[in-house]
């Protein structure tokens, strides 16, 4: 095959072009934004300026499609190591206990990953990006489509055009264009709000810990992340459900104080902030049923946060970009067999992040029979992992998209929560 055109530059966009690399002569990846020459904020990542979550799952996979891409990062002052051993986990309000869980993580600023990725992309035999090209429709004809019309009025003939658009995707009405309906959309009304702060990191601060995660509860709907990065930084990332951190440094490390945990609150205490506070809003999580689609143009597929677009607080997409670009692999690039491919990637992290979002007082949907027992049951798991790092172990294989969330309910995780008299379980100290 010839050629290959890609809508969008994102993490999604530019995966899908060092996949296709290896299917077409040429590659093309088109992005509205004046793309920056060094690593910067850029205005189409709207939440570039805040915790970025890159799970071990999604690392892994970005180096079978750019191998060596994390030896690069890391070179280039990016942190690594265990999922389990180097960080805080803080879920349903217990301290989940600490082992090995053979997990790397790879924690790295926005700008550095998308940087060192696109010109990882950009170097790819037969790859182009390009820059400031703003889409506007589709190409198409006798039930195919055969490229993309620029805003200029430039037409680029493609054998392939690939969707990355994220959430601003205007896929569904080009469909309607072209005389297809458009998916089914499914909304999930979450108003997740984020106030940030850089800080100056030392390397005592949370005596040496590199991550410290969080999560809201049902009695305390707010959840907050701090990640260490490249420059001796902490990124520090607050989030509230209909309400957000004040944007003040007293406010911020007040709200972190209202947390479930108190190392967030002693961290932002602490450290020395750097620059300007920043605030993001997500007002719902968005799934498109493509799957669900009988028919559909040839020649056309859609992918990453234009197929799905996660609860943010979760740290899901960037992983789930990464696994729906290794799909393009697949020699059966059709495009309903691909969605439903890729249908079953989204399943898991979209149960996980619904199931937990629809938890929270003023997050509105059906929260199903089988919803209330999960939650009811991960209440006395996380209550057990407090002491178990076996327990832990498991939780986090399920939430970096290893294994799926019935594996927390397998005979061997089963007895060890059961055996632990959970609901009596103490939170390992701090």
């Amino acid at each position: 095959m010839d050629h290959a055109v890609v809508i969008g530059a994102s993490m999604s966009g530019l995966l899908s072009a060092a996949a296709l690399h290896r299917l077409f002569a040429r590659v093309t990846v088109l992005d509205r934004d004046a793309l920056p020459a060094v690593d910067s904020h850029r205005r189409g990542v709207g939440q570039s300026r805040h915790a970025h979550g890159l799970l071990a799952k999604g690392r892994e996979v970005m180096d079978e499609l750019l191998p060596g891409i994390t030896a690069e990062l890391v070179a280039q002052g990016a942190l690594k190591g265990d999922l389990q051993e180097q960080a805080r986990h803080i879920h349903g309000g217990h301290r989940l206990a600490r082992g090995q869980s053979g997990l790397t993580g790879l924690l790295v600023s926005r700008p550095l990953l998308e940087g060192q990725v696109r010109r990882r992309v950009g170097g790819l035999p037969g790859v182009r990006i390009l820059s400031e090209r703003v889409v506007t429709g589709l190409l198409s004809q006798e039930g195919r489509v055969t490229g993309v019309r620029l805003a200029d009025g430039e037409l680029i003939p493609a054998d392939l055009v690939v969707d990355a658009a994220g959430r601003g995707s205007r896929m569904p009405s080009w469909l309607g264009e072209l005389g297809y309906r458009p998916p089914q959309e499914e909304q999930v009304p979450i108003d997740v709000r984020y106030g940030t702060y850089e800080f100056r990191r030392r390397h005592d601060h949370l005596n040496g810990d590199l991550v410290v995660i969080v999560g809201p509860t049902p009695g305390a709907p707010r959840a907050g992340v701090a990640l260490a990065l490249e420059d001796d930084r902490w990124i520090v990332t607050l989030v509230g459900y209909g309400e957000g951190p004040p944007l003040t440094l007293d406010g911020f490390a007040a709200y972190a104080g209202t947390l479930p945990a108190p190392d967030l609150h002693h961290l932002v205490n602490l450290a020395e902030p750097i620059g300007e506070p920043r605030a993001y809003r997500t007002p719902a999580a968005v799934r498109r049923r493509y799957e669900r689609l009988t028919r559909f143009p040839d020649g056309l597929l859609v992918t990453g946060d234009a197929v799905c677009a996660f609860n943010p607080l979760y740290g899901q997409g960037m992983t789930v970009a990464a696994m729906e670009a290794r799909a393009l692999l697949d020699p059966d690039l059709n495009p309903l067999p691909f969605f439903r491919r890729i249908a079953g990637i989204v399943d898991t992290p979209w149960e996980i992040t619904v199931g937990g979002d629809l938890r929270m007082p003023g997050v509105e949907g059906n929260l199903t029979p089988k919803m209330r027992m999960v939650g009811a049951y991960l209440d006395r798991f996380h209550a057990a992992a407090a002491h178990d790092p076996e327990l832990t172990r498991r939780f986090l294989r399920v939430t970096n998209l290893y294994d799926p969330p019935p594996s927390l309910m397998a005979p061997a995780a089963l007895i060890r929560v059961l055996r632990s008299g959970a609901q009596r379980a103490v939170p390992v100290p701090a």
